[in-house]
């Protein structure tokens, strides 16, 4: 049997406005930083109380989480050497980032960023459990915690973002799984078909423009015909001979 690539799917905003809505408060910022961070799940898991810079808005990945075939949680640095990163926060996140912090994180520097309600250390397999539930409310059980992450990346590519700019928020050293963000999507496709529907109208606009400009310009008619403008010479002749 020939193995299949999975290819990710997308949410789309107001999906995951009401998969926020279904969430645990305790957990709320998790799906916030997989989503509109792009953040994976050993790097969200990997986040301590110093890793977040409240004054710059950023968030610096240091470290991930994973686990091995043994069923050993391990701790080490991230994926790739571009992993290694800081991320903007955006503005409407940076605020439940604060919450977060003073009502569920340890004043301690090191102290994990997330824990299990009982205070436990989450694990990989807890992460992805905190998902099951919003992702079956909203009807889409398809959609993994790492699609998150590809939705992320693809409303910044909507919203302008160069492939650098792209490889940088996810951490990427390819540009090719850069690229695959560059998509488009139903909401960008909406948007392109306005924008074009607003450059039709300017151009009728313009061309409605052009046409009275020529008529103001264009000569005289007097029941279909022409009525010539008379020239400077026309004018002296008619003065002599008065």
């Amino acid at each position: 049997m020939v193995p299949t690539t999975r290819w990710s799917v997308t949410l789309s905003i107001a999906e995951m406005n009401a998969a926020l809505a279904s969430t645990g408060l305790h957990h709320h910022l998790v799906i916030l930083l997989a989503s509109w961070c792009s953040l994976r799940r050993g790097e969200i898991l990997g986040l301590r109380r110093c890793d977040v810079d409240e004054f710059h808005r950023t968030i610096r990945v240091r470290r991930s989480v994973t686990v091995t075939s043994e069923g050993k949680k391990v701790t080490g640095p991230p994926k790739t050497k571009s992993s290694v990163r800081d991320v903007e926060v955006p503005p409407h996140v940076a605020a439940q980032v604060v919450d977060h912090l003073q009502a569920f994180v340890g004043p301690e520097p090191t102290a994990a960023l997330f824990s299990g309600i009982d205070g436990s250390p989450l694990t990989p397999r807890s992460v992805s459990r905190i998902w099951e539930r919003p992702r079956r409310t909203i009807g889409r059980p398809d959609v993994t915690l790492h699609d998150l992450r590809h939705s992320g990346l693809t409303w910044a590519s909507t919203v302008g973002a160069t492939t650098a700019e792209l490889m940088h928020r996810a951490g990427h050293k390819s540009t090719v799984a850069a690229l695959r963000y560059q998509h488009a999507t139903q909401d960008r496709d909406r948007a392109l078909a306005e924008r074009l529907s607003a450059l039709a109208t300017e151009a009728d606009g313009l061309v409605s423009e052009a046409s009275r400009c020529r008529s103001r310009k264009s000569p005289r008619v007097f029941r279909g015909v022409v009525a010539k403008r008379p020239s400077a010479r026309g004018f002296r002749n008619r003065r002599n001979r008065l």
